[in-house]
């Protein structure tokens, strides 16, 4: 039994990756939008998300508090999953892609993806921005090193070429 304030560990399972995520950079971008999506109470797929990702990802969140000052979160793989869970099961949530562009040299490439991300209990946007995913080819297939966001505000729209849809 959880007491209360504390975060419950979620369990990821071990499986292999598809192939057709992880074998472009399209794919992986894709990917990765379509496990964390969901309804309400639909569990995630945390096992088939856990294969994007490299072992030692980064995931860090940059977003204003209600003063305007910049704040940074930085979490590891485990960390994000107990810090989003309860939110993405018990509200629903669905993040769309809506323009990308993207920059590779060699075995690394950097996406600039904006997003757009719905509650499905409300049917409301709650956010939009700029996910900027860090890539590297190991020789056999795609892994996301780190996840950069930045949310979409007063200020700070998303740039018009990466609302133009996917290139």
């Amino acid at each position: 039994m959880e007491k209360q304030g504390e975060v419950r560990q979620v369990q990821v399972p071990t499986i292999a990756a598809r192939p057709e995520d992880v074998s472009t950079i399209e794919g992986i971008v894709k990917a990765s939008y379509e496990t964390i999506s969901g309804g309400v109470g639909v569990p995630r797929q945390w096992g088939r998300d856990r294969t994007l990702f490299a072992p030692s990802v980064r995931y860090i969140a940059m977003s204003k508090n209600k003063a305007g000052e910049v704040q940074v979160r930085t979490s590891d793989y485990q960390e994000y999953l107990n810090e989003s869970e309860d939110f993405l099961l018990k509200q629903g949530f669905t993040e769309v892609e809506l323009g990308r562009k993207i920059e590779r040299f060699g075995n690394v490439a950097s996406v600039l993806s904006s997003y757009e991300g719905r509650v499905q209990s409300t049917g409301k946007v709650v956010t939009r921005g700029v996910n900027i995913f860090s890539l590297y080819n190991d020789g056999k297939r795609w892994w996301i090193q780190t996840m950069l966001w930045d949310e979409e505000g007063p200020g700070n729209p998303i740039p018009a070429e990466l609302l133009k849809g996917t290139k």
